[in-house]
């Protein structure tokens, strides 16, 4: 049902999108310890608002793999021709097909309340990370506002961005060390370390 309501939405989806204001994405983009070189997995990546920013952050030597259950977001995204060496990949998170410990980052920017199993999501997300890799959940609008969106929207009313103290929990029993929940009125953002 979400991938069906985000196929409908990719043609005008970066007319409406919430969350696309550059300086908060700039911001944002500053608080992800990301390093020229990384492979970075764009978890969600939708029609691509964030991937400019995360290739920035890479450099040249670095890739980022953009997933989405979402075809026709992921098209909207790959018709932008970014520059930089991005891959796009139409896969479920609680399922993606590359390798274990690819990644050195995996980011979640405007996507984690979507995920229905959001721990099996969590618990993939682990596999694919090398060790001490790091992963991201972040928004560029506060806990409270996106929820209050998604609950005025039939299909996503269930999608819910989780608080403080259970997001804290879902990092952990995933197996996420070094968590830090930072849920401010105006951004959301939480982090978490894959063991050595």
């Amino acid at each position: 049902m979400v991938r069906d309501y985000f196929n409908e939405k990719a043609e005008s989806w970066d007319s409406y999108a919430s969350e696309r204001n550059h300086s908060k994405l700039e911001k944002m983009i500053k608080r992800l310890d990301l390093n020229p070189g990384n492979t970075v997995l764009d978890v969600g990546t939708g029609t691509g608002i964030f991937l400019p920013y995360l290739i920035g952050k890479v450099g040249i030597n670095g890739q980022v793999i953009a997933i989405d259950i979402a075809e026709k977001m992921l098209l909207q995204a790959r018709n932008k021709n970014f520059s930089g060496k991005i891959s796009f990949l139409c896969a479920n998170v609680e399922y993606i097909p590359i390798k274990a410990e690819t990644c050195d980052a995996v980011v979640y920017y405007s996507s984690f309340p979507h995920f229905q199993d959001k721990l099996k999501a969590l618990t993939e997300t682990r596999r694919v990370l090398k060790k001490s890799g790091s992963i991201f959940i972040c928004h560029t609008s506060g806990r409270n506002e996106i929820n209050r969106i998604h609950m005025n929207v039939p299909l996503l009313h269930h999608d819910r961005l989780p608080n403080s103290t259970d997001m804290t929990q879902l990092l952990k029993t995933a197996g996420f060390t070094g968590i830090r929940v930072e849920d401010e009125e105006e951004s959301y953002f939480a982090y978490g370390r894959r063991p050595n």
